[in-house]
């Protein structure tokens, strides 16, 4: 495992740097498996390392886009009832990267029992619990997705009698526990982290974490969703019309013991990984508008946590459990600096004013100190160093290269493109990011791309994981979930005392900002409400807010009242940063930005009354799952019709292709 870097930089070329998604759904052709092959260490390796591109890239921290986190130029048709119809074919529903996992369990796992596969048995072992952790994390996918999923143990004959009776849905609980068994033989057969390639490889640690997420997931999915038809045997449930789902009783006797049992799960793996993972430290130096670079690299250089999302190794930092390598010299470049410089969307206001003071106090709190949001400058005095660090004031230093080698790099940060005038810096909600950002040229250029290296799994998830499945089973916060949190707030630059953010916290106001403040249209306590903020701002831009959402029942409340996506506060002082005669509204399909008389705040989808959103975001509960395409049911179907399927449709979608949801 010792040129495990140089395999993985190598394999990068074909699997990283590739936009072709559908290599990987290909099954293994006959001329890369034949009878000699998975017959030795290296050949697993490679194997395993050729599925590691399902890891989504982490590129400029944007992945929250779409929710009430952060926003892009469009918006979503998931939260425009009627516009998200069922598909003719395509879809979730799909088999590519299981099969690849399935293969390989078939032909490795008889040979491995019986001490045929040659090289280092360590090795070996941790290869063969690599694709058990890829079988997991795939089918955590299709747990998100579409909820019950068949599961598919075995590579199946070519028959349609038999895929068929593969294709019947498994409910989604049993889902979640093959995913777990999956993930706890990946965490008794991969070598420890550390040991296994400076992160650059999957570890035991990984999957412990990994299991904390999955059943975080499922536990908090079947809490909130309880009485409903989104879990087994609720009311309205598609899966008891089938016989092989009828009268199906959960392992653990109800769903209440369904659960307590996720719940524990997430508790127990949680808290194995948060205690081996020392948090990245932050020195609370960041730069200012006016400094000049030189002064800045020192600071930067000074500060670990903001150098940790885009460092070029990441293998000096304990708490990166995973992470994707790249080196421009070796032609293995990403996109990284161009993105945190070009833009493309932005945070929204209700983020911006979630995020608390310094002092621990939220901004409406009496006391707190807030400066107000009249300019950026006053949006960051004082406040969580977090959003010091990811957002951008004019002045700032963006990037230490000539703007003539890279035309979407600027050596300081412009007045917010909310126009998208320039073309290539597009800020659409005017409070632009810059976590991700490296500060170093050096990492950039125009046409060899950047050698930033990409985060996969971070350990101070296990933190946030044991805080709230703690809180969510038993009710309280206890010693260990209160010194985590602790070590979370002191990183921050935040007051440790989370009981007082919690005593000056409203929820009414929250609510306006944030909607993990609701599950099932109803206000959560502050408690809980705190612990889902920390893991709001501390996970920004890693792709988790979308799923929590869900998994918390969160967007109920916009079923019968909109949700306004605002931006920066473009009607006050800041309007003159702009020509007055490019502001233009309430002309129509003319409009550049939102009406001042609908809010002092830039709405990014109310410029035009011909706007699908134009009085705002709504939600309807069939888009809680993806819908499954029509294609699938026909093709399973004795008689071509879609009824006679052994597959079911997802609550609220309909038998029928290029339909919106009946509800």
């Amino acid at each position: 495992m010792r040129s495990i870097r140089i395999i993985l930089i190598l394999s990068l070329i074909t699997v990283f740097g590739s936009c072709e998604d559908d290599f990987l759904e290909r099954p293994p052709q006959s001329q890369v498996t034949p009878e000699n092959y998975l017959q030795n260490e290296a050949q697993l390796a490679s194997y395993a390392i050729n599925l590691y591109g399902v890891f989504p890239l982490m590129e400029s921290y944007q992945r929250d886009s779409d929710t009430d986190t952060e926003a892009d130029r469009n918006f979503d048709n998931r939260y425009v009832p009627g516009r998200w119809l069922v598909g003719e074919n395509g879809g979730d529903w799909d088999f590519g990267n299981i099969y690849q996992c399935n293969y390989f369990m078939n032909q490795v796992l008889p040979k491995w029992k019986k001490n045929e596969i040659a090289g280092n048995p360590i090795n070996v072992s941790h290869y063969i619990g690599e694709m058990y952790f890829m079988r997991a994390y795939i089918y955590f996918q299709k747990l998100v997705a579409l909820g019950d999923f068949p599961i598919v143990r075995k590579v199946p004959a070519v028959d349609l009698a038999g895929l068929t009776e593969l294709s019947k849905r498994a409910p989604r609980n049993e889902v979640a526990r093959f995913i777990i068994s999956d993930l706890d033989s990946a965490a008794t057969l991969m070598q420890n982290f550390g040991t296994s390639g400076k992160g650059n490889r999957l570890s035991k640690q990984v999957a412990q974490l990994m299991k904390s997420r999955v059943a975080l997931y499922e536990g908090t999915w079947e809490k909130y969703f309880k009485g409903t038809a989104f879990v087994p045997n609720g009311p309205g449930w598609p899966g008891v019309e089938k016989t092989y789902n009828q009268g199906y009783q959960f392992p653990s006797g109800s769903i209440d013991g369904e659960i307590e049992y996720f719940l524990t799960q997430a508790m127990e793996s949680s808290r194995t990984v948060a205690d081996q993972v020392t948090l990245t430290p932050n020195s609370q130096k960041t730069e200012v508008a006016g400094q000049s670079f030189q002064d800045f690299a020192k600071a930067s250089d000074a500060n670990p946590y903001l150098k940790m999302f885009s460092d070029v190794d990441l293998s000096k930092y304990n708490e990166v459990l995973l992470w994707r390598a790249f080196d421009v010299g070796l032609g293995v470049a990403n996109t990284f600096g161009i993105s945190v410089q070009s833009g493309g969307s932005g945070y929204t206001r209700g983020f911006i004013d979630n995020c608390l003071m310094a002092n621990g106090l939220p901004i409406y709190a009496a006391g707190s100190g807030y400066h107000g949001d009249d300019f950026l400058t006053d949006v960051r005095k004082g406040r969580d160093m977090r959003l010091n660090l990811s957002l951008a004031e004019p002045g700032q230093i963006n990037i230490l290269y000539p703007s003539a080698l890279n035309t979407h790099g600027t050596t300081v940060a412009i007045i917010p493109d909310i126009m998208n005038l320039l073309g290539n810096h597009d800020q659409p909600t005017g409070y632009h990011h810059t976590k991700g950002n490296n500060y170093d040229g050096a990492n950039y250029g125009q046409f060899t791309g950047s050698s930033m290296g990409s985060i996969a799994f971070r350990g101070v998830e296990a933190y946030l994981n044991y805080i709230e499945a703690s809180y969510e089973k038993n009710g309280n916060v206890d010693g260990t979930a209160s010194g985590y949190w602790k070590k979370i707030r002191e990183r921050a630059g935040v007051d440790s005392d989370f009981q007082k953010t919690i005593a000056a916290t409203n929820m009414s106001t929250e609510a306006k900002n944030d909607w993990g403040a609701y599950s099932a249209n109803a206000l959560i306590d502050p408690v809980l409400y705190n612990i889902r903020r920390e893991r709001r701002i501390e996970m920004l831009g890693e792709g988790f807010r979308l799923n929590d959402l869900k998994r918390w029942r969160s967007l109920d409340q916009m079923i019968n009242t909109p949700y306004h996506v605002e931006g920066f506060k473009l009607w006050g002082p800041m309007k003159d940063w702009y020509d007055a005669s490019k502001l233009t509204y309430g002309i129509g399909d003319r409009s550049t930005v939102s009406d001042p008389a609908r809010s002092n705040y830039l709405r990014l989808y109310e410029k035009t009354p011909t706007s699908l959103v134009y009085d705002g975001y709504r939600w309807t509960m069939a888009h809680y799952l993806n819908p499954i395409a029509m294609q699938h049911f026909l093709i399973t179907s004795p008689n071509k019709d879609a009824a006679g399927s052994p597959i079911y449709q997802n609550p609220y979608w309909p038998l029928k292709a290029n339909a919106g949801p009946t509800n």
